[in-house]
């Protein structure tokens, strides 16, 4: 993969990463996975009204975690759960220490390059930590 692609797709799940960060967009999230849902149906159930509903699932839908289909004057709303399991798949892949970045820029400029843990001259073994 390359570093353009790389960063392209890190940009995309922070975006989404970010969409789901919100406790009421969980909660939506959470009530969609039975599957879609008409607006109206998500308003009694978050218990919410529809302009904040709405405003969320904008978000939502902008990251690609939702989409939405007009049946007339009704919006019905369903994950996107190819989405959802792309996510899945990289906290699944970091977590396992599969995925690891060729480098990470952290505030104040330092670049990490290749570190993978324990080996950084910052927090070495002689306890400059």
């Amino acid at each position: 993969m390359t570093t353009v692609t790389r960063r392209t797709e890190l940009k995309e799940a922070a975006r989404r990463f970010h969409a789901l960060s919100d406790s009421t967009r969980l909660r939506l999230v959470l009530a969609l996975a039975d599957g879609e849902r008409c607006v109206c149906e998500l308003m009694d159930l978050m218990g919410a009204a529809q302009s904040r509903l709405s405003f969320h699932l904008r978000v939502l839908k902008e990251a690609g975690v939702v989409r939405d289909r007009r049946d007339g004057r009704w919006v019905y709303y369903t994950l996107e759960s190819d989405v959802l399991e792309g996510m899945a798949d990289l906290l699944q892949a970091a977590g396992q220490g599969r995925w690891r970045p060729r480098s990470l820029r952290v505030r104040g400029g330092l670049v990490l390059s290749g570190v993978t843990g324990g080996d950084s001259s910052c927090c070495g073994p002689d306890g400059n930590d």
